[in-house]
């Protein structure tokens, strides 16, 4: 893998009518995901939410900021893994998301790629996770067991227990491509 891998992508969604660019980098033994949200609720409140995600080698998540705003109101939330499965937020113990793996933020495929990456399925296995599900506009936070099944070598079916599956879509580096009923790619860039 090379040490100043990057590559950014736009999604567009299908959620929040809006799109999402997000640049995935790889240095020193480490992975980034920042992106940048910018969209329409369904009650036509317009949201920008920034967010930045840093993960090990292995893919496990160590920190994650987010910024989300709506008119002049700006919420802020500051995420670390200490220890596996063991989260503080702006230093305290988030004791709710005690076993959770990986990070999932509500308004981007981004954090698909990393469970799909650190999981690294043969095709036909399956593997269960469960993620520190944060859901936008209001910033909570709640543990969301989820399911990735490898169909082929880019293709994995996953399902949540809210009741949500789709089949996914990724591209050599794990990056959403297609995500029905949720987003597509429709830009994409090695830099």
């Amino acid at each position: 893998m090379s040490e100043t891998l990057e590559r950014s992508v736009v999604w567009k969604s299908l959620l929040i009518d809006g799109t999402d660019y997000c640049v995935l980098r790889h240095r020193s033994k480490a992975w980034l995901l920042r992106g940048t949200v910018i969209g329409v609720l369904k009650d036509q409140r317009p949201i920008l939410v920034q967010y930045e995600v840093q993960c090990d080698e292995n893919w496990s998540t160590r920190e994650v900021q987010i910024q989300s705003s709506m008119g002049s109101e700006t919420k802020t939330m500051s995420l670390t893994v200490y220890a596996p499965g063991r989260w503080r937020s702006s230093g305290q113990d988030v004791p709710q998301l005690s076993g959770c793996s990986d990070v999932d933020l509500s308004v981007t495929p981004a954090t698909n790629t990393l469970p799909i990456r650190r999981l690294n399925l043969p095709i036909g296995s399956a593997a269960s996770v469960t993620a520190a599900w944060i859901k936008f506009p209001d910033l909570t936070l709640q543990p969301l067991s989820q399911r990735y099944a490898r169909l082929d070598k880019q293709t994995f079916h996953y399902e949540s227990e809210s009741g949500f599956s789709t089949d996914i879509v990724v591209d050599e580096l794990g990056l959403v491509t297609k995500y029905p009923g949720g987003w597509e790619r429709i830009a994409s860039l090695d830099l």
